[in-house]
């Protein structure tokens, strides 16, 4: 052990701090674990992607075994169920580890293996926490989870005396978007009035909670396709947002017919027509040209 920076005794060099909380619950331990273990993995043979540093790769042969890191939640797949186990049992020497078998839940997204081979994954769970959260668990389902053309400015309504809520709800709802595109529009507009939000932002975001309500079993089926061609669409307004006329920028990108990357986003500055379906265009040809460097990592 060290001194750490800005703390250090010139009288006593050798001194050490002494550690009076459980170094789990430290602000610092997800970030020392992740160091020690993506210290560790090289040794096993393993290469951290250029494109995205919480992925790994090892080859062995016409073999792959694939992990994902997210701080200390693991995800590891491979073409070899034996050199996956090897893997396994290599990281249980060293770490304390639980083996959880097939994949059927991570971070709040929920795998379902069907029939036919396809994946569907849903965030039902997560929904009905939120809903529980914000008090909405037994409201009525709404259609749509905005109104068409809805604009508010910004001092529309009362400013809310606790906006607490308020900002751990979208934030919440930021992380939904992982398995539903449907709302990223919604959640994107509700986003814009973070700093000050009043009763009336509020509703917005209570409009999607109750459309959530009626659609909480929706999620996104993958299946297994021959075709993995990288496919892209994208769009934008132009000036729609009456506090800054901007743009809103909208893509979505598909591996063969499965949805992987999608956004929706208000653009910087002040374009013109041709400008802002240009800028569009570029996000989403940026987006595929990182999807594509993974894959050509992988």
């Amino acid at each position: 052990m060290k001194q750490p920076q800005g703390f250090q005794d010139s009288e006593h060099p050798n001194y050490v701090c002494k550690l009076v909380k459980s170094l789990y619950g430290l602000k610092q331990a997800p970030r020392a674990w992740n160091s020690k273990f993506t210290t560790y993995l090289p040794t096993l043979g393993f290469v951290v992607l250029d494109s995205d540093t919480s992925l790994f790769v090892k080859t062995q042969g016409a073999d792959v075994v694939i992990l994902l890191l997210y701080v200390d939640d693991i995800i590891i797949t491979g073409s070899s169920s034996f050199l996956v186990q090897q893997v396994i049992d290599a990281l249980g020497e060293v770490f304390e580890m639980k083996d959880m078998g097939q994949l059927t839940f991570f971070l709040g997204l929920q795998i379902t293996y069907q029939a036919n081979g396809d994946l569907f994954i849903s965030q039902s769970k997560y929904i009905q926490d939120l809903l529980k959260k914000a008090g909405l668990e037994s409201c009525k389902p709404c259609s749509t989870p905005c109104k068409p053309h809805t604009q508010l400015l910004k001092d529309e309504g009362t400013p809310l005396p606790a906006p607490t809520m308020f900002r751990s709800l979208v934030g919440a709802l930021q992380y939904l978007t992982f398995t539903r595109p449907d709302i990223a529009y919604a959640v994107n507009y509700a986003c814009q009035f973070m700093a000050t939000p009043t009763d009336v932002d509020f509703s917005l975001v209570k409009r999607i909670l109750r459309y959530l309500q009626g659609t909480a079993a929706c999620g996104l089926t993958y299946s297994a396709s021959s075709q993995l061609h990288l496919t892209a669409f994208s769009d934008a307004d132009w000036a729609s947002d009456i506090n800054t006329r901007r743009s809103t920028t909208g893509y979505v990108v598909f591996l063969g017919l499965n949805p992987i990357s999608w956004q929706s986003k208000k653009q910087g500055g002040y374009l013109e027509v041709p400008e802002a379906k240009y800028k569009a265009l570029a996000n989403a040809a940026a987006d595929m040209a990182w999807v594509r460097l993974i894959l050509k990592d992988l």
